[in-house]
């Protein structure tokens, strides 16, 4: 069984499921190569030498240089803000190293088509992290979607609720600030369901939307972070919300598929909920993130007097990935999905084939994000640029 080095760029919320994930997939996937956690980068030392010691690795960088520089490390996993991505994933695949980089695939589609190009030139195997891919529900829709058991699709809706700075006080923290992040709602969590419906439906020819931002100015934050669960105390200095706080938009497929996509951050009770309904010329099929282990289908061939959606609970051994974990009805949850993609990589790797989402298909999600953007400049429908 061979090894691979791996060298994590970024230790808060994402650096810490990729790494969880790094730390299990051989336990329960026959993975080769097998990840070797050779080190973690951040340029905080003291919180990035506590986060090596509490997440599993060998050592720990302050620089990504020199983590990308070192023999030991073959595989550069690119888990930080978007204003970062470009220069961590071209720098490494100009180094010969394979590269995994979080969602969206960069800030901008001018950076995102630079990176796929570096990416072709490269001949590495180069993915995104759309996890939301690999919870066994949407493999298993995608599964009837391709076998034609809804028959035609002609509809998809797809929402993405939150409501984690509903408050007006949470502070100014690094998603809200358009330098950093590149854009709110829109590609933070519109992007995720983008995916979805470029992943089950196919491209996207056109599509026209709206972006709004509601709180346009919130308290300074003190301390850098997601910022899940901080507050700020009444008379801090405020700043400027730079970004969108919610996004709709209508699509039309190349298929000829109708869309709708909407994606907010102040949904007050929407912790993450991410759901997706396809309508098909013979039956429908409904997923909700919030209950990632089920997926609900309805059938047009079923017998009259008998229709009705039924709530599959995709946990039984012929189901995607589940053999791997529990026995039937015994439900996995989100982290598993960053286990599924890190085993997909390793074994296109070991492969030499990409297992996707390809920079392809980032550039892809990248561009409709792009389209939506000029559309609300516009007021008009946009194409999507190709890659």
């Amino acid at each position: 069984m061979t090894q691979i080095g791996i060298g994590l760029v970024g230790y808060k919320f994402m650096g810490r499921a990729h790494s969880n994930a790094y730390r299990q997939v051989a336990h329960f996937f026959d993975v080769d190569p097998q990840p070797r956690m050779v080190a973690i980068c951040g340029r905080d030392e003291a919180g990035v030498q506590e986060a090596a010691q509490n997440l599993g690795w060998e050592g720990y960088e302050t620089d990504y240089h020199a983590l990308i520089a070192r023999p030991d490390v073959q595989l550069v996993d690119v888990s930080t803000p978007g204003d970062t991505h470009r220069d961590v994933v071209l720098a490494a695949l100009a180094a010969g190293k394979h590269v995994i980089c979080e969602k969206p695939l960069a800030n901008n589609l001018a950076e995102a088509r630079e990176m796929l190009e570096a990416a072709r030139e490269s001949g590495a195997i180069a993915v995104v992290n759309y996890n939301y891919r690999k919870v066994p529900a949407v493999q298993f829709a995608k599964k009837l979607i391709d076998d034609g058991a809804i028959g035609e699709v002609r509809h998809w809706r797809a929402v993405y609720l939150q409501d984690w700075i509903t408050d007006p006080n949470f502070p100014l923290v690094w998603r809200l600030k358009k330098e950093l992040a590149g854009s709110g709602a829109l590609g933070d969590i519109a992007a995720h369901i983008t995916d979805l419906g470029l992943y089950l439906v196919g491209p996207i020819s056109e599509v026209v939307g709206t972006m709004s931002t509601f709180i346009k100015e919130r308290p300074v934050a003190t301390e850098s972070g997601g910022g899940a669960g901080l507050t700020a105390e009444s008379g801090t200095e405020m700043g400027e919300v730079t970004v969108d706080d919610s996004t709709t938009f209508l699509a039309r497929f190349e298929s000829g598929a109708s869309g709708t996509f909407e994606a907010t951050r102040l949904a007050p009770g929407r912790r993450n909920f991410n759901s997706f309904e396809v309508n098909g010329s013979r039956g429908s099929i409904a997923f909700n993130l919030e209950r990632m282990n089920e997926l609900q289908v309805y059938f047009e061939d079923d017998p009259a007097g008998l229709q009705g959606f039924r709530t599959i609970n995709v946990t039984e051994g012929v189901h995607p990935y589940t053999a791997h974990w529990w026995p039937a009805g015994h439900i996995i949850g989100y982290e598993h999905t960053f286990i599924h993609a890190i085993n997909d990589l390793l074994e296109g790797i070991g492969k030499g084939v990409n297992p996707g989402p390809t920079f392809e298909e980032g550039f892809a999600v990248q561009a409709v994000l792009d389209a939506v953007e000029r559309s609300v400049e516009n007021h008009d429908w946009v194409v999507p640029e190709k890659s």
